[in-house]
């Protein structure tokens, strides 16, 4: 694909969140961030809630297929050019529903779906740190699995749960500038490192 076709329409971006609670803080910061993205961005949940935990046996045994959960998050993931992470904090680390999906996403060996894929980390916590361990334990695997990932700028969303009114909407309009910085600079970013088509 070229440069100038990629820069002229949306591209399309994975939103993976890291709590499996439906209306977890987490999802409602997610659902803000997607509500800010600019139109050169096309946002989109990609479900982990169902994804059995990794086991390679049941990549590897010639009999078995995969569960069909694996095949439809790693089909998604290749049908993304970008990925947005959002994660809350879990005894300073990411949670475990969210590593399995890197584990799963990156089997079996040598089909990794995320490589080469642009991405971003935003974390959120009621706490004031806003998930500083979480987002920078996610970093080191994002390098492993070889996703060009945004440096800056960081976003580390403290006091969570005093951003959002109770429709889940933000009530803090500071925040909500820093939200739409942060996509737009997701944007600039994904665009100069989306990974090219074959």
């Amino acid at each position: 694909m070229e440069l100038d076709e990629m820069a002229q329409r949306p591209l399309s971006v994975g939103v993976i969140v890291g709590s499996l609670r439906q209306d977890s803080l987490t999802k409602r910061v997610a659902r803000e961030l997607i509500a800010a993205a600019p139109p050169r961005l096309r946002p989109r949940f990609v479900e982990i809630r169902d994804l059995p935990l990794y086991n390679e046996d049941l990549d590897v045994e010639v009999a078995a297929e995969p569960p069909a959960a694996w095949a439809r998050f790693r089909a998604e993931i290749r049908a993304c050019e970008a990925v947005l992470f959002v994660t809350p904090e879990y005894n300073r680390s990411v949670p475990a529903p969210l590593k399995n999906a890197i584990d799963v996403g990156s089997a079996p060996h040598g089909q990794n779906v995320f490589r080469g894929l642009p991405a971003a980390i935003v974390s959120a916590s009621p706490g004031r740190m806003g998930a500083f361990g979480a987002n920078h334990h996610l970093r080191q695997s994002l390098v492993f699995l070889d996703m060009p990932t945004m440096q800056q700028p960081e976003l580390y969303i403290g006091g969570s749960d005093g951003l959002l009114d109770e429709n889940g909407a933000l009530s803090d309009p500071s925040m909500a500038s820093r939200l739409t910085t942060y996509m737009e600079r997701f944007a600039a970013w994904a665009a100069c490192n989306a990974r090219m088509a074959a």
